[in-house]
């Protein structure tokens, strides 16, 4: 049964600061032009400890951890006084301009290694190298677990418990006009049941399996100092929503490609694996094309075309996925570098600006395939689906110390 409990939550003082000025999105999608924004908010944004910078005398972790005690001393941080879940909404609009709301719990979830036998906290999606110590280093130097991870529940009930009665005990929207409110939850019999929901069925990692895996290490590392004790570093910080619709929107990420010989025609390289017909309309009417279609689609600075899986291709994938389908493409292409975008439009400007030779347009996954390979134990290929809005962070911090 998954672990999942609640922790004394460490967060900003709104009579200190604006909560507006202080979140900031996950490490991993923050450019340097968007890390110097974020810092020039406030002198207590998240980033300069999420992403911190070296300091005349401290390196960039000595630093992270100065900052913390010191907006801790300052009372900008304070601990709340009791172990708590936290409610959280994001609420946004679609790509089909809809309101949305997706609705869910941060708590501290138990470190077990994904995909063990018997393991109730799996993985669903094969990773791409990265490298894992910096992560590591921050989390030694803070003593904290700054960003949470993403887990989708595969049980029924977490979203009813995650309509909080009154408002929310913070507010803010984020520079893409996404609106986060965050709920504190201590009333027994609430947080009883939200534990008992999330223990009742396995919990999929969405996104942070990075983050996961570090707090795994750093577990390690910590039970082997204190002689396999136990600890808050048994836990990592979480935001677990349900597997459902509703509360979810899954974007695609498409694939760059550079590398290819100049000579490669890759309409015609494409062909033995997809039914390849021209794309004559407008470029910011292509993914209608392609769900339409049933179809992908080939950008290059030469035209757009879509791709039709041929049944030997769908025979060929390891699963129901455009990434799978695609993947057995390129196998048979010349050597080449693949690299991964999400955003139709920052793919296709990619190879409008020379940046990379071609993109390949892929459709989303649906909730039913990620519910099926969740329950299968299976892994998606990397970089198969990328979730919006992204979880902030700032809303709050915990504290691993022991």
């Amino acid at each position: 049964m998954p672990r999942f409990e609640p922790f004394a939550g460490l967060r900003y003082d709104l009579a200190a600061v604006e909560l507006d000025d202080v979140i900031a999105p996950p490490y991993d999608v923050v450019s340097r032009d968007d890390q110097s924004a974020l810092e020039a908010r406030s002198p207590y944004n998240s980033i300069r400890v999420e992403l911190p910078r070296d300091e005349v005398g401290l390196d960039r972790y000595a630093a992270a951890s100065r900052l913390l005690t010191e907006w801790r001393a300052a009372g900008v941080l304070v601990t709340d006084d009791e172990p708590s879940f936290y409610v959280y909404r994001m609420g946004f609009h679609d790509d089909d301009g809809r309101p949305r709301q997706t609705s869910g719990v941060i708590g501290a979830l138990g470190l077990v290694k994904p995909g063990a036998p018997g393991s109730d906290v799996l993985p669903h999606e094969r990773t791409t190298p990265k490298a894992k110590s910096d992560r590591l280093d921050l989390l030694r130097a803070t003593k904290a677990n700054l960003s949470p991870i993403w887990g989708l529940s595969l049980a029924e009930g977490l979203s009813a418990l995650s309509e909080p009665p009154g408002p929310p005990d913070g507010r803010a929207t984020d520079s893409d006009g996404v609106h986060h409110r965050i709920w504190r939850v201590i009333q027994p019999g609430v947080v009883a049941a939200i534990t008992e929901a999330v223990a009742s069925a396995p919990v999929v990692i969405a996104d942070g399996h990075h983050r996961f895996e570090t707090a795994l290490n750093y577990r390690d590392e910590q039970r082997a100092a204190s002689g396999d004790a136990d600890g808050p570093y048994d836990l990592v910080l979480a935001y677990v929503v349900e597997l459902t619709e509703e509360q979810l929107s899954v974007r695609p990420i498409h694939r760059l490609l550079n590398g290819l010989p100049d000579d490669v025609d890759l309409p015609m390289a494409l062909e033995p694996f997809f039914d390849v017909f021209g794309d004559d309309g407008p470029l910011d009417g292509v993914t209608t094309r392609m769900a339409d279609a049933g179809a992908l689609a080939l950008v290059t600075r030469g035209g757009t075309w879509l791709l039709r899986p041929r049944p030997q291709t769908e025979a060929a994938a390891e699963q129901d996925l455009d990434s799978c389908r695609l993947d057995v493409a390129l196998a048979a292409l010349p050597p080449h570098e693949l690299t991964f975008q999400h955003g139709w439009d920052l793919a296709a400007a990619a190879v409008d600006k020379g940046e990379a030779q071609a993109a390949v347009l892929l459709r989303p996954a649906t909730v039913e395939q990620i519910h099926a390979t969740g329950h299968a134990g299976l892994r998606m290929p990397p970089k198969t689906t990328f979730f919006h809005p992204k979880p902030r962070t700032g809303l709050v911090f915990r504290s691993v110390a022991g």
